[in-house]
């Protein structure tokens, strides 16, 4: 899968190990479709949190739509039901195309916005919740 990177490793870090849930849950086994929703959903729950984090810390103009976003995507995937199986495929459909537009609209606005503000480098303010790398993997194939 094709994610854009920007230069400040806690983004691509993040969108890499997005990408990586993404695909586990397109591509596992209906056996394993909850527990890849679930994590799915944990490493969105971190990533967004954290990004709305740094958004808070520079005062970003587009905080209120770009959080809007994210939680439409959580609430779309906390609405769906424990077993159906069919609605949670379809949904998952759409991340991939959801995720892909994201980076290329709203990610890409706010590491510009960090860049300017000069956060880039170092862009988490103190006492930020960072997600350790181990967290944001996907989980193993049992």
């Amino acid at each position: 899968m094709d994610t854009s990177t920007f230069g400040i490793p806690l983004f691509d870090e993040a969108h890499a190990a997005l990408a990586e849930q993404i695909q586990a849950l397109m591509d596992g086994p209906d056996a394993e479709f909850e527990a890849n929703l679930a994590a799915l959903i944990d490493c969105l729950e971190t990533d967004f949190r954290v990004e709305e984090e740094l958004m808070e810390a520079i005062d970003y103009p587009a905080l209120r739509s770009h959080r809007e976003q994210h939680a439409r995507v959580l609430a779309t995937l906390h609405a769906l039901t424990p077993g159906d199986l069919q609605a949670g495929r379809r949904v998952a459909s759409l991340i991939l195309p959801w995720f892909q537009l994201h980076l290329a609209t709203a990610d890409t606005a706010l590491a510009i916005a960090l860049q300017v503000a000069g956060r880039a480098a170092n862009p988490a303010p103190p006492g930020l919740h960072q997600p350790p790398a181990a967290a944001a993997s996907p989980a193993p194939a049992a």
